[in-house]
């Protein structure tokens, strides 16, 4: 991915991307901070900007590495997308750390073996332990996956991925619902990129931790996306 032919520089449309995807801002709203400081851009711009570089910037971040005792909270959230319930799978880990997510048409163990198959391939290791709440089609899909895995399925114990699905809600009532399911997979892969380098862990609870978590994770950010080509 390329910033040539682009009138802007590089660190301006970093800055828009970054704004979008971190914070609960319409594009609109984007463009006017934007021209607060300055900047004349259109959101029709912006939007443009974040689906060119949003995905390369993600894959360019830095990920957490897997580990054996790593525990796996499994859970699925619907989403109406032009009058049809889609689900977004989604996997964290115990920091609250998103694994991964994906969009399916369906609520039922093949859309459950689809995201632990995916899972597994991108981990490259099986956890300690996977957490789900009592839908049947995350054991029907684990005893084909992974076997030997303990599952602990329980509806008080999923807090994590739970909770890891309020912020996306939030964005979607700033953006009034999104437009297809591939929209979605390729905004959630983004959005979730972002809060995992920006967002403390769990562990991180003092003020001058997540002080200093976040200048590394401005530091990252200005790294990956002012080296490209």
């Amino acid at each position: 991915m390329s910033y040539k032919r682009h009138r802007f520089p590089p660190q301006v449309i970093a800055h828009a991307v970054w704004l979008y995807f971190r914070f609960p801002l319409s594009l609109r709203l984007v463009e006017e901070m934007q021209l607060a400081r300055g900047i004349v851009v259109s959101y029709e711009t912006i939007r443009r900007w974040a689906k060119k570089f949003g995905p390369d910037y993600a894959r360019r971040l830095h990920r957490k590495k897997p580990s054996q005792n790593d525990v796996w909270h499994l859970d699925e959230v619907v989403i109406t997308i032009a009058g049809r319930k889609h689900w977004l799978w989604r996997a964290v880990d115990q920091d609250g750390y998103v694994l991964d997510e994906i969009v399916q048409a369906r609520r039922n163990t093949k859309a459950a073996k689809r995201l632990l198959t995916r899972l597994l391939k991108k981990q490259g290791i099986a956890p300690k332990r996977m957490i789900t709440d009592k839908l049947r089609s995350y054991g029907a899909a684990r005893r084909q996956v992974m076997p030997n895995v303990e599952h602990r399925s329980h509806k008080g114990l999923n807090n994590r991925a739970e909770n890891s699905h309020v912020p996306l809600r939030k964005r979607e009532r700033t953006m009034q619902r999104f437009r297809s399911p591939g929209s979605l997979q390729r905004f959630v892969s983004i959005f979730s990129a972002l809060r995992n380098l920006f967002v403390p862990s769990r562990s991180q609870r003092s003020a001058l931790q997540i002080h200093l978590h976040r200048l590394q994770a401005i530091a990252e950010w200005k790294s990956v996306t002012e080296t490209m080509a």
